[in-house]
């Protein structure tokens, strides 16, 4: 017996979840997503597409902050979305305020922190608390996100390190740009995010997670809107992103799927 590639799980999976959805036509799909699941909702997607006829229409932002393609800041002004793909916190915040359907949310998958440094950089150890904290007293320059991860990085990591005075003017919070990118560029010595926003960005290399003692592990989740117009179209995207078949692509980009068994 042939062994089931992938890719047939893939389109298994979307026509399943699209049978599922009584009275399901094809329509757009209108998404606003975060960084951290980016790189495996751009090779998932197009799949979804082929397979169910829908086009999916996607916005980026951060999940929180003041920026002007922040999330929270898309909604506000009034953009239409059917889907929101975030950081599970921010994502409860969106439902607190009115703004996505509490029962349609799920939580897809963990997503660690992990740092780089510019390509062919001699990589630190970052083993260990003590390890990492010596990295970052020696380093000159830190970036990290303006997202979940860098909240905890700049408010809690630095802090539980015992190292907080120290980082005050070298460490930097960078909004609505990829850390590694700011990282590639040189204009930072070391760069803080999710591994999953870390690892798509070119001339920067991965020297890899926090240690456990430190880590914080983001939640990202998906939910439809409250005014969502592609009700059974747009829960047919949070399902087939749900499902076994999706896996090896949030896998592949740095995460741990949750839910696995839609």
């Amino acid at each position: 017996m042939r062994p089931i590639r992938p890719t047939w799980l893939l389109a298994v999976a979307v026509l399943v979840a699209t049978l599922c959805a009584p009275g399901a036509e094809a329509a757009e799909i209108r998404v606003m997503i975060s960084g951290g699941l980016s790189a495996a909702y751009k090779e998932l997607v197009p799949q979804f597409e082929k397979a169910t006829g829908n086009a999916v229409i996607t916005s980026y932002g951060p999940s929180m902050g003041s920026t002007e393609n922040a999330i929270p800041i898309r909604l506000a002004r009034g953009e239409p979305a059917d889907v929101l793909i975030m950081v599970g916190d921010a994502l409860g915040v969106m439902i607190s305020k009115g703004y996505a359907d509490a029962g349609s949310r799920v939580d897809l998958v963990r997503s660690p922190i992990g740092m780089v440094v510019r390509a062919g950089a001699p990589r630190p150890d970052i083993s260990t608390a003590e390890a990492l904290k010596a990295t970052l007293l020696a380093a000159k320059s830190v970036a990290y996100s303006d997202s979940a991860s860098g909240v905890y990085v700049g408010t809690e990591l630095f802090k539980k390190l015992g190292i907080a005075s120290e980082m005050e003017g070298k460490a930097k919070m960078i909004p609505a740009d990829p850390v590694a990118g700011v990282v590639a560029r040189g204009d930072a010595e070391l760069g803080f995010q999710q591994i999953s926003e870390l690892l798509p960005i070119p001339g920067a290399e991965l020297v890899g997670p926090l240690p456990p003692e430190l880590q914080k592990i983001t939640i990202f989740s998906a939910a439809l809107t409250r005014d969502t117009k592609a009700r059974e179209q747009g829960r047919a995207l949070i399902d087939f992103l749900a499902s076994a078949a999706a896996a090896p692509a949030l896998v592949k980009s740095g995460m741990e799927p949750i839910a696995t068994t839609r």
